[in-house]
């Protein structure tokens, strides 16, 4: 079930760059982003009180608490950078640079969850970051 989330993720992460990269003409990036992450949250929370979710909110342990903030500050920043550059460069550019986050996501991966590196994910990142090179040059 993990892999159609994954493919319907990559598919509407394709469908946002494509229709942010129109909404974005003649708008200040950073309002762009603002009002993106707005409709994102009336979506996420509203998935919380559909599936009954928010009774595990008291359940939360400090550590995820700290986390899942971090990892909240670090998708603003992303999101911030992501609509600036879109702003101003080409989407069949951008977008490539944008995905190098699945080869620093395996090298972090690696390094901080000691998740097992493999041939086979060795050539994947290489495979990955040589072909946004030839894509953006």
């Amino acid at each position: 079930m993990w892999l159609l989330f994954a493919i319907l993720s990559s598919v509407f992460a394709a469908l946002t760059s494509i229709l942010a990269k129109v909404g974005i003409e003649g708008v200040n990036s950073n309002l762009a982003t603002a009002i993106r992450t707005a409709v994102v949250l009336i979506m996420a929370w509203g998935m919380v009180f559909l599936t009954n979710a928010q009774r595990g909110l008291s359940e939360i342990s400090t550590k995820s608490w700290i986390f899942l903030i971090l990892s909240g500050l670090a998708t603003g920043a992303s999101w911030l950078c992501y609509y600036k550059a879109l702003q101003m460069g080409e989407a069949s550019k951008v977008v490539p640079i944008d995905k190098l986050s699945v080869v620093i996501t395996l090298v972090l991966a690696f390094i901080f969850l000691h998740e097992q590196v493999t041939p086979k994910s060795i050539v994947g990142c290489v495979l990955i970051g040589a072909g946004t090179l030839f894509l953006v040059m």
